[in-house]
């Protein structure tokens, strides 16, 4: 644990983690939780509930709306989520030596996921720290330790999981359907057959209360909430013949996913991660997952553990086939994997000591050392850093924003446009003294999706506002649209370049974006 914090704090320090807009969301959800507001999913989507938020409120009610306050609930998440992972590691694998090792493994992970468990994105934490919650009550009621306590909180915790981040089924869902399972087999005695069916009645209600708020907004947002879950907002992003985009997301899967799961490549691009030491982690990693293929076989005290967390892959495995999350090849969702890997290379290593001694001890070593050495050439990489943003147009160097706060705070330029990645870390870090909606496309072809605007009190702002500026980052063709755009409609105006950013302001009247056709790209 004291690594785990420790090495994200000094992360944060280097400023290597940038805030990002997702991350500013979040953050504005929590600051509109203490005024009153009560959003049940992240704005302007049906999915990924407010938990995350809530509990940013917490830390924000305590400390004050700060940055720093939403990583440390981050850190303090992940670092419960390892005391939770070394409980059902040790009482999963009867060994203390193996929880050790993995939690190890996890305090120096590889770079993805020292990113989705440094930031805030709306879940992953709590999809993490849920989904261990789950596998822990259907570990012990696998080994006959079946309190009523055990069901209803099981299935508490994976309903509220799916609340949270559906991503949490890949952990929750196999322990839900051992726990399931569990209840069908027990022995039809005379009172038996009360006792099968109260467990499942214990952990359907738990399941139902834990998932009230998704229910809840289920019936607000319609059909929505169905789709969304199912990837539906992002289904176009990969069009073709099934065979082919089956083939892609397979790929994604094999492919792009494991090199990521195993640190061999940051989820942002494509580039391998200290070549010097990889060819010995790799040939550790598939070692690892082969030793703990073969080990299922063993009808051991180590079977459910390594029955649940065989099942959280086959689960993945098929989300990526048949959903169109599948289309994503940059790895993050194969984060709950992060902790059986962890599991798997553990028991390897540990095996590997007691047959041929204490230097098999390097095993662990060795691949905790080379996600370190991911980890921080990353860090030396900023920007972009460690990064959430795929594409390199949205890569924008967030250093400078305090600095584009100040200059339009001196110019009274306090509303106006600008794209998604910059409209809401702006309106957090300036308080919402500056509000500029994402109305601007910052794909290179000028794709736009109204999505980007999430928040629909700041657009009544801005489109009340009788002086307004723009913001746009590194898109040239979207500045020649603009500057094409303003030269028609005859308007004034002044430019002023920081860093990435390019403000648009002093304009002789205001201009909405709908009145730039330039902005519309072609057909």
């Amino acid at each position: 644990m004291a690594i785990s914090i420790g090495g994200k704090a000094a992360l944060l320090a280097l400023q290597a983690v940038p805030f990002n807009a997702d991350e500013a969301v979040v953050a504005l959800m929590a600051k509109h939780i203490l005024q009153g507001e009560f959003p049940l999913f992240f704005y302007g989507q049906a999915y990924m509930g407010s938990l995350d938020a809530l509990l940013v409120a917490v830390g924000f009610a305590i400390f004050g709306a700060q940055v720093w306050v939403v990583r440390a609930v981050q850190a303090m998440l992940f670092a419960a989520t390892l005391i939770l992972w070394h409980r059902f590691c040790e009482e999963g694998y009867g060994s203390r030596a193996i929880a050790n090792t993995a939690v190890l493994l996890l305090a120096i992970p590889p770079v993805f996921l020292t990113l989705y468990t440094t930031i805030s994105l709306g879940g992953y934490g709590e999809a993490l720290f849920f989904g261990v919650l789950s596998l822990l009550p259907a570990l012990q009621i696998a080994r006959g330790k079946s309190t009523l306590g055990r069901w209803l909180g099981l299935g508490f915790s994976t309903g509220i999981g799916f609340w949270s981040f559906p991503l949490s089924l890949v952990l929750t869902g196999p322990a839900w359907l051992a726990a399931a399972i569990m209840a069908l087999r027990l022995p039809v005695k005379p009172g038996a057959g009360n006792r099968r069916w109260l467990r499942l009645a214990l952990l359907g209600a738990g399941t139902i209360l834990g998932a009230l708020p998704w229910i809840i907004g289920w019936i607000q947002t319609g059909s929505a909430a169905i789709t969304e879950i199912g990837g539906g907002a992002i289904a176009g992003t990969l069009q073709g013949h099934p065979a082919g985009i089956l083939s892609i997301r397979l790929m994604n899967f094999l492919l792009f996913g494991f090199s990521t799961l195993m640190g061999m490549r940051p989820s942002w691009e494509l580039r391998w991660l200290a070549p010097a030491m990889l060819p010995a982690a790799l040939a550790v990693h598939l070692a690892a997952a082969g030793f703990a293929v073969w080990r299922l076989r063993l009808r051991d005290a180590a079977r459910p553990a390594r029955g649940m967390l065989a099942g959280s892959v086959v689960f993945l495995f098929l989300v990526y086939l048949l959903t169109p999350f599948g289309n994503d090849p940059s790895g993050r969702y194969l984060a709950p994997l992060a902790l059986a890997a962890a599991a798997w290379a553990a028991e390897f290593s540990v095996t590997a000591v007691s047959r041929f001694g204490r230097t098999a001890f390097m095993i662990p070593i060795l691949l905790a050392a080379y996600q370190a050495a991911g980890t921080i050439e990353c860090a030396r990489r900023t920007p972009p850093g460690i990064t959430t943003q795929f594409d390199p147009v949205a890569q924008v160097d967030q250093r400078d924003l305090p600095e584009v706060i100040d200059f339009l705070r001196q110019h009274g330029e306090t509303r106006g446009y600008t794209n998604y990645w910059v409209s809401f870390p702006l309106a957090f870090l300036s308080r919402e003294e500056l509000i500029f909606t994402a109305r601007l496309p910052y794909h290179e072809d000028l794709r736009y999706t109204d999505r980007d605007d999430r928040y629909p009190p700041y657009r009544g702002l801005v489109e009340n506002a009788k002086r307004i500026a723009y913001i746009t980052t590194k898109n040239p063709a979207l500045d020649a649209a603009l500057e094409e755009g303003f030269a028609r409609l005859g308007v004034k105006y002044k430019i002023e370049q920081i860093g990435d950013f390019r403000i648009y302001y002093e304009f002789s009247r205001a201009v909405r974006p709908e009145e730039i056709t330039e902005l519309r790209p072609p057909p």
